[in-house]
């Protein structure tokens, strides 16, 4: 029996070399308001000292400049580089590049891969994935509306994606398309490879957000409507086969949600850090706040809560390394809205300890709960995964064949007695 809890010790020398980089180097970055182009500049040479430490772009194979480290190791590491939100810039792993890395790695064609991967993974390229629409639910992408039209050996679309992440620094967008309406829904869809370059194509606006309600050239991070106008694309736009554009799509969300689960356990632990630092010097009523009942509660209830969606999380990892994303789909599932649950709380908790400073901007505690509060809609919002969280649990079950519950004590206590009896009988004889 195998039941190991333990680091690989070479491993563990990584973790460790990450940790302190992100502490030293990455954290106090976060305190600047400075232009995105200068913070990216600025990044460059420690982007430099990761990839000579072998852990640059490390969600990848070996083939593409990965280490094919696995879901578990991946994880561990995510829980480091989690800590700031410019950890994943740093360590080659930010969204939406890492997921959109992937479906190239495993669609792209030698074209398409020498064209759009070899440069992103160089660091030379950014990119964005663009399938919301205002008009629809963004859980269901049966509904998509913007279609591309076969125009000979053209592709031509005609329509608008919103809340486009990243989109004003994206060289290229990857685009869910309905190329074929009349399909059956999951086949309806596909992808395809838009350039910013594009005739055709054009950034309409920035939309604010409750991260940034006012998006600027210190933006960090930015959301888009995109517009696209008689925009005309070679057939060999498309990514993989017409068709596959929804199965292409899931395969950027299971790993994913293993690094979102541990960047947020990391988050989590930095508030916790945050609250405990403060009990221990914060004076209230005549004692320190970690005297107060109260405040001992949400340390401990913070503590526990971390714990258990950590280790549920590498749970999860383990399982997707053994036995496939697929077989883990429940466990995925449970973790994201778990774990989107446990990182508002927890920081939720620190915000009140500090109190009005823990709600000012004089501590990063505000700032991490406002773009925490997307965990629980990007990636799948919570409904969705509860849904399948019950969904697959439910598979095991079956109603009881006479319609009494199995747990119904009469009929219980008569089959005990039963038994009962039998076993009194054998012992006399």
């Amino acid at each position: 029996m195998s039941w190991d809890f333990s680091t690989d010790p070479g491993f563990a020398g990584h973790l460790n070399w990450a940790h302190e980089l992100m502490i030293e180097e990455v954290e106090p970055l976060e305190t600047l308001d400075v232009p995105r182009h200068e913070l990216n500049r600025a990044i460059k040479p420690l982007q430099q000292q990761v990839k000579d430490r072998g852990l640059w772009a490390a969600h990848l194979d070996p083939e593409l400049g990965g280490q094919g480290f696995g879901q578990v190791k991946l994880g561990l590491l995510n829980e480091q580089v989690g800590r700031s939100r410019l950890g994943p810039w740093v360590f080659g792993n930010q969204a939406p590049d890492a997921g959109n890395a992937e479906i190239l790695a495993l669609n792209g064609s030698l074209e398409q891969k020498r064209r759009y991967l070899e440069p992103m993974l160089a660091g030379t390229l950014r990119s964005a994935f663009a399938m919301t629409e205002f008009d629809v639910a963004g859980t269901d992408p049966t509904l998509l509306q913007l279609c591309a039209t076969r125009d000979g050996n053209d592709w031509v679309l005609e329509g608008e994606k919103w809340f486009i992440t990243r989109a004003e620094d994206a060289d290229f967008f990857l685009v869910m398309v309905v190329t074929d309406p009349q399909a059956e829904p999951h086949r309806r869809a596909s992808i395809v490879i838009v350039d910013k370059t594009q005739s055709g194509f054009e950034i309409v606006r920035n939309i604010g957000s409750m991260h940034d309600p006012s998006p600027g050239p210190t933006s960090f991070e930015t959301h888009s409507v995109i517009r696209f106008t008689g925009c005309r694309l070679p057939a060999e736009s498309v990514l993989g086969q017409a068709g596959d554009g929804f199965v292409i799509a899931q395969q950027r969300l299971g790993p994913g949600r293993i690094h979102h689960c541990m960047r947020w356990v990391a988050q989590a632990e930095r508030a916790l850090e945050m609250l405990c630092e403060r009990a221990t010097y914060r004076y209230s009523h005549g004692r320190l706040l970690a005297d107060h009942q109260t405040i001992q509660n949400y340390i401990a209830d913070s503590a526990a809560e971390i714990h258990g969606l950590r280790l549920m999380t590498l749970h999860a990892a383990w399982r997707i390394d053994h036995e496939g994303t697929r077989a883990s789909r429940r466990e995925i599932a449970m973790i994201k809205y778990h774990g989107a649950k446990v990182l508002l709380d927890v920081i939720d908790r620190s915000i009140q300890a500090h109190g009005s400073l823990g709600y000012s901007s004089d501590m990063p505690l505000e700032e991490m709960y406002r773009w925490g509060r997307a965990a629980r809609i990007y990636d799948g919002p919570d409904e969705i995964h509860r849904t399948v969280a019950a969904r697959l649990t439910l598979k095991d079950y079956r109603p009881p064949p006479d319609g009494v519950p199995s747990e119904f004590m009469p009929n219980r206590r008569d089959k005990a007695a039963r038994r009962f009896a039998e076993l009194l009988d054998m012992v006399s004889t």
